[in-house]
């Protein structure tokens, strides 16, 4: 029986403090999680956002600054984990935002080498990144969990979504899945005919209480701020927790 903390969407980015990851690195030691899995978007790279390009609120962005914000969150994790000389297996995946160098260098192949993944700071702390696969998140299966920043499906590689995007993960993947990506909470399970069960998870977003993302206007209103425990992890099986952001900083701020 392991215990997993995984971490949704942190989209650390310059002029958003990222106190929170010292937080959060108490949180690690205090909780001693056999597991971490970060979801994806934890450097959010606004740098190489293709959408604004040429909009006012692009003026002052710089791919160095934004490799500097993601560093930074890694390295305070790592500090409050080495003070407590405490380790763990540590796993990440490759979301959409990190993903932008990547395809920053396939319109600007001149980049390669200057711009990209390798320039993150995953391996420096010890975390084992899961790259994209094509145009798609890779996936990651641990303790028969199928982790991926967004699910996908069909011949097409649609993302998985809708109202339900839980219980769709699991009646289109047919096995236990866990997803970051939409900032939002969900859950869902199913019973297979063996009486295996089988668990659906969507865990919300690790951002500063305060961070609000522009582009997503009132919908960050909606969002779930926290980090997501699973206990008991057992062949595709775990008890969830969801801690919100209030209360982890209550607790160890």
């Amino acid at each position: 029986m392991k215990t997993y903390i995984v971490i949704g969407d942190s989209h650390a980015k310059p002029g958003v403090n990222n106190n929170r990851f010292s937080i959060l690195g108490k949180m690690i030691v205090d909780v001693k999680p056999d597991v971490l899995i970060q979801m994806g978007d934890l450097y959010d790279m606004e740098s190489l956002c293709s959408y604004d390009k040429g909009k006012k609120s692009f003026e002052g962005r710089r791919y160095r600054n934004d490799i500097s914000a993601g560093d930074d969150a890694m390295e305070r994790i790592s500090h409050e984990m080495k003070k407590s000389k405490f380790n763990c297996d540590k796993e990440a995946l490759e979301g959409n935002h990190e993903n932008r160098a990547e395809r920053c260098i396939s319109l600007e192949p001149q980049l390669e080498g200057i711009v990209g993944v390798s320039g993150m700071s995953f391996a420096d702390h010890g975390w084992n990144l899961t790259r994209y696969e094509g145009s798609s998140p890779g996936l990651l299966v641990k303790d028969q969990i199928a982790f991926a920043h967004f699910h996908v499906t069909g011949i097409m590689q649609r993302p998985i979504s809708g109202e339900h995007p839980a219980y769709q993960m699991i009646m289109k993947r047919h096995m236990s899945c866990v997803g970051g990506h939409s900032h939002l909470v969900d859950y869902a399970e199913r019973n297979r005919a063996d009486g295996r069960r089988i668990q659906g998870a969507v865990v919300g977003c690790f951002l500063d209480p305060r961070q609000f993302e522009e582009y997503a206007g009132s919908a960050n209103w909606m969002w779930n701020r926290g980090i997501m425990i699973f206990r008991d992890v057992y062949k595709g099986t775990f008890d969830m927790e969801w801690v919100s952001m209030k209360r982890i900083f209550r607790t160890y701020a």
